[in-house]
């Protein structure tokens, strides 16, 4: 079974509070000297179900595609110490800027590169942003059935048995190949690579595409191809203050809490 698995970098969801830090004139989380990305939990969930699937059937391959700059190498390169086979990085100045959907257009490409897929695998979201679009919107784009929040999954022949993970409980599908699958924290957990699996991804080449190679419109990618703008980014003010109405008589003291509470004078 052909399997890709969709991973994004993303800050480390421990970093502390002190480290985070925005660029207001660009609207862009400024990264923590010395603390380089990690792959998105959810993604790396969605790594380890290609992975069991793979053993599982005792065959296949999975492919890692990511978007991003040479600071996404790490996390790639954990995917190929999980177990993944092959992997590529979507790198190009064209593709700043994008949204969701854009990047939702940059992966449709390079999968439609890469030809022969039987299986598509994203995290549910991201954990910085967690919109949850990036998937959804990579089915409509390739033309595939897709089963979102995927607490379990089972290949067949030709089919794939996912349960799901709904606000009442959970739903069971039977989908037919090839088809896209989020997968959410239920799933489990994670396996963590081996001291010989890092060695062998360290030292395996990973080829970078940019927008010529996958052939991508500009118009669809980046900026241009953004659905979303953004605004503003900011961190929000936590500081609280505090004022102490006083009054000759208890009841004076209610009257002037009434005044700020409901802005009338009593």
């Amino acid at each position: 079974m052909e399997i890709i698995v969709c991973v994004k970098p993303v800050l480390d969801p421990d970093l502390p509070p002190v480290k985070f830090a925005v660029d207001a004139r660009s609207n862009r989380v400024l990264p923590p000297e010395g603390m380089p990305p990690v792959i998105n939990p959810y993604d790396a969930l969605a790594v380890e179900a290609a992975l069991r699937i793979k053993e599982a059937k005792k065959t296949g391959k999975v492919t890692v595609l990511t978007v991003g700059d040479a600071a996404a190498d790490g996390v790639i390169r954990k995917t190929l110490a999980m177990g993944a086979d092959e992997a590529v990085l979507l790198s190009d100045p064209a593709f700043a800027e994008s949204d969701g959907f854009a990047t939702a257009r940059i992966l449709a490409r390079a999968i439609q590169k890469l030809g022969k897929y039987d299986l598509i695998l994203c995290g549910r979201q991201a954990a910085d942003w967690d919109q949850g679009i990036v998937g959804s919107a990579l089915a409509e784009f390739l033309g595939l059935p897709a089963v979102t929040r995927a607490r379990a999954l089972e290949a067949g022949e030709g089919k794939i048995r996912v349960d799901r993970v709904v606000s009442s409980g959970a739903e069971t599908f039977e989908v037919a190949l090839p088809a896209l699958v989020t997968v959410s924290s239920e799933f489990g957990q994670a396996r963590i690579p081996s001291g010989w699996g890092i060695i062998k991804a360290a030292k395996k080449p990973i080829p970078a595409w940019g927008a010529a190679q996958v052939e991508a419109d500009p118009a669809a990618v980046g900026k241009a191809g953004a659905r979303n703008s953004l605004v503003k980014l900011f961190i929000p003010s936590y500081q609280r203050k505090c004022e102490i109405l006083t009054g000759e008589t208890p009841a004076e003291a209610a009257a002037k809490l009434a005044e700020k509470i409901a802005g009338f004078k009593a």
